[in-house]
Protein backbone atom coordinates (compact mmCIF):
# COMPACT_ATOMS: atom_id res chain seq x y z
CA UNK A 1 0.00 0.00 0.00
CA UNK A 2 1.52 3.90 -0.94
CA UNK A 3 1.44 6.10 1.90
CA UNK A 4 0.47 9.90 0.84
CA UNK A 5 2.77 12.46 1.66
CA UNK A 6 4.64 12.67 5.42
CA UNK A 7 1.94 13.90 8.10
CA UNK A 8 3.32 16.80 10.08
CA UNK A 9 2.71 15.78 13.87
CA UNK A 10 4.09 18.15 16.41
CA UNK A 11 3.06 19.39 19.70
CA UNK A 12 1.27 19.33 23.22
CA UNK A 13 0.42 22.91 24.27
CA UNK A 14 -1.26 23.20 27.63
CA UNK A 15 -3.25 26.19 29.71
CA UNK A 16 -3.23 26.42 33.65
CA UNK A 17 -5.18 28.97 35.70
CA UNK A 18 -4.43 28.36 39.47
CA UNK A 19 -4.56 31.07 42.76
CA UNK A 20 -5.12 33.81 39.67
CA UNK A 21 -2.12 33.07 37.60
CA UNK A 22 -2.57 32.29 34.33
CA UNK A 23 0.00 30.35 32.14
CA UNK A 24 0.82 28.62 29.07
CA UNK A 25 3.37 25.60 28.09
CA UNK A 26 4.25 24.31 24.84
CA UNK A 27 7.10 21.75 23.71
CA UNK A 28 9.69 22.25 20.90
CA UNK A 29 9.41 19.20 18.99
CA UNK A 30 8.12 19.59 14.86
CA UNK A 31 7.87 16.30 13.57
CA UNK A 32 7.34 15.68 9.84
CA UNK A 33 6.30 11.73 9.71
CA UNK A 34 8.84 9.86 11.57
CA UNK A 35 11.75 12.36 11.81
CA UNK A 36 11.82 14.98 14.39
CA UNK A 37 12.99 18.07 12.27
CA UNK A 38 13.38 20.84 14.98
CA UNK A 39 13.68 20.58 18.94
CA UNK A 40 13.18 24.39 20.10
CA UNK A 41 10.06 25.59 17.67
CA UNK A 42 7.82 28.48 19.07
CA UNK A 43 4.11 27.39 19.52
CA UNK A 44 3.28 30.07 21.88
CA UNK A 45 3.09 33.74 22.15
CA UNK A 46 1.97 36.91 23.28
CA UNK A 47 -1.11 39.18 21.65
CA UNK A 48 -2.39 42.24 22.27
CA UNK A 49 -0.70 44.08 24.18
CA UNK A 50 0.76 40.97 25.97
CA UNK A 51 -2.84 40.47 27.64
CA UNK A 52 -2.95 37.28 25.19
CA UNK A 53 -0.95 33.73 24.99
CA UNK A 54 -1.77 31.98 21.97
CA UNK A 55 -0.19 28.82 21.26
CA UNK A 56 -1.21 26.52 18.41
CA UNK A 57 -1.25 22.61 17.51
CA UNK A 58 -1.06 22.09 13.71
CA UNK A 59 0.85 22.76 10.92
CA UNK A 60 2.83 25.88 10.98
CA UNK A 61 2.33 27.92 8.17
CA UNK A 62 -1.49 27.34 8.77
CA UNK A 63 -1.35 28.70 12.58
CA UNK A 64 1.08 31.54 11.52
CA UNK A 65 -1.80 32.62 9.35
CA UNK A 66 -3.97 32.30 12.01
CA UNK A 67 -1.89 34.11 14.50
CA UNK A 68 -1.94 36.72 12.26
CA UNK A 69 -5.74 36.79 11.74
CA UNK A 70 -6.33 36.98 15.70
CA UNK A 71 -4.10 39.17 16.10
CA UNK A 72 -6.39 41.18 14.04
CA UNK A 73 -9.57 40.11 15.16
CA UNK A 74 -8.11 41.35 18.56
CA UNK A 75 -6.93 44.91 17.39
CA UNK A 76 -10.56 45.13 15.99
CA UNK A 77 -12.17 44.27 19.29
CA UNK A 78 -9.93 46.01 21.56
CA UNK A 79 -8.35 42.73 23.17
CA UNK A 80 -11.76 41.37 23.89
CA UNK A 81 -10.39 37.55 23.24
CA UNK A 82 -13.92 36.04 23.89
CA UNK A 83 -15.82 37.95 20.13
CA UNK A 84 -12.47 37.76 18.67
CA UNK A 85 -12.39 34.23 18.75
CA UNK A 86 -15.74 33.65 17.75
CA UNK A 87 -15.41 36.24 14.85
CA UNK A 88 -12.22 34.33 13.54
CA UNK A 89 -13.66 30.77 14.24
CA UNK A 90 -16.60 32.20 11.60
CA UNK A 91 -14.28 33.14 8.97
CA UNK A 92 -12.43 30.23 9.66
CA UNK A 93 -15.31 27.89 8.61
CA UNK A 94 -16.58 29.78 5.95
CA UNK A 95 -13.88 30.93 3.74
CA UNK A 96 -12.99 28.77 0.90
CA UNK A 97 -9.52 29.08 1.72
CA UNK A 98 -9.34 28.97 5.45
CA UNK A 99 -11.53 26.63 5.85
CA UNK A 100 -7.96 23.94 4.32
CA UNK A 101 -6.20 25.05 7.53
CA UNK A 102 -5.32 22.37 9.61
CA UNK A 103 -4.29 24.20 13.43
CA UNK A 104 -6.16 23.93 16.56
CA UNK A 105 -5.21 27.27 18.67
CA UNK A 106 -5.40 27.14 22.26
CA UNK A 107 -5.95 31.26 23.69
CA UNK A 108 -6.23 32.39 26.90
CA UNK A 109 -6.64 35.84 28.69
CA UNK A 110 -7.17 37.16 32.30
CA UNK A 111 -11.07 35.81 31.77
CA UNK A 112 -10.97 33.19 29.74
CA UNK A 113 -9.36 30.02 28.60
CA UNK A 114 -10.41 29.00 24.65
CA UNK A 115 -9.98 26.29 22.40
CA UNK A 116 -10.88 27.06 18.91
CA UNK A 117 -10.99 25.43 16.19
CA UNK A 118 -11.36 25.37 12.28
CA UNK A 119 -14.99 23.69 12.46
CA UNK A 120 -16.22 26.76 13.94
CA UNK A 121 -15.41 25.70 17.37
CA UNK A 122 -15.04 27.94 19.86
CA UNK A 123 -15.10 26.17 23.08
CA UNK A 124 -14.38 27.57 26.83
CA UNK A 125 -13.26 24.52 29.24
CA UNK A 126 -14.88 24.34 32.87
CA UNK A 127 -11.95 22.97 34.37
CA UNK A 128 -8.91 25.73 35.23
CA UNK A 129 -6.71 23.73 32.61
CA UNK A 130 -6.61 22.63 28.75
CA UNK A 131 -4.97 21.35 26.33
CA UNK A 132 -4.29 21.32 22.61
CA UNK A 133 -1.85 18.67 20.51
CA UNK A 134 -0.72 14.77 20.11
CA UNK A 135 0.33 15.20 23.64
CA UNK A 136 -2.47 17.28 25.12
CA UNK A 137 -4.19 14.73 26.40
CA UNK A 138 -1.02 13.65 28.72
CA UNK A 139 -0.99 17.00 30.30
CA UNK A 140 -4.38 17.82 30.57
CA UNK A 141 -4.85 14.48 32.56
CA UNK A 142 -1.51 15.53 34.45
CA UNK A 143 -2.20 18.74 35.02
CA UNK A 144 -5.87 18.27 35.96
CA UNK A 145 -4.13 16.22 38.98
CA UNK A 146 -1.64 18.43 39.70
CA UNK A 147 -4.28 21.52 40.10
CA UNK A 148 -6.64 19.12 42.10
CA UNK A 149 -4.30 17.73 44.37
CA UNK A 150 -0.89 19.71 45.28
CA UNK A 151 -0.36 23.04 46.44
CA UNK A 152 2.01 23.67 43.48
CA UNK A 153 1.73 27.09 41.84
CA UNK A 154 0.26 27.25 37.90
CA UNK A 155 4.09 27.89 36.73
CA UNK A 156 5.29 24.23 38.48
CA UNK A 157 2.21 22.46 37.63
CA UNK A 158 2.63 23.37 33.37
CA UNK A 159 6.17 22.32 33.84
CA UNK A 160 5.81 19.29 35.35
CA UNK A 161 2.33 18.16 33.32
CA UNK A 162 4.21 18.81 30.06
CA UNK A 163 7.00 16.74 31.18
CA UNK A 164 4.85 14.08 31.72
CA UNK A 165 3.69 14.35 28.47
CA UNK A 166 6.51 14.51 26.99
CA UNK A 167 7.62 11.19 28.51
CA UNK A 168 4.84 9.61 27.14
CA UNK A 169 4.37 11.15 23.89
CA UNK A 170 6.40 10.51 20.78
CA UNK A 171 5.36 13.65 19.27
CA UNK A 172 6.28 16.17 22.34
CA UNK A 173 9.89 16.62 23.73
CA UNK A 174 10.97 18.24 26.95
CA UNK A 175 11.93 21.53 25.39
CA UNK A 176 9.44 23.30 27.35
CA UNK A 177 8.51 26.62 27.15
CA UNK A 178 6.32 28.77 29.74
CA UNK A 179 4.42 31.56 29.44
CA UNK A 180 2.57 33.96 31.80
CA UNK A 181 -0.04 36.53 31.88
CA UNK A 182 1.16 39.70 33.93
CA UNK A 183 -1.82 40.11 36.69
Amino acid sequence: MQEGPARIRATTILAVRKDGRAVMAGDGQVTLGETIMKHKASKVRTMYKENVLVGFAGAAADAFNLFERLEGKLESYSGNLARAAVELAKDWRTDKILRKLEALLLAMDQDHTLIISGTGDVIEPDESVAAIGSGGPYALAAARALVDHSDLDAVTIAREAMAIAASICLYTNDQISIHELEE
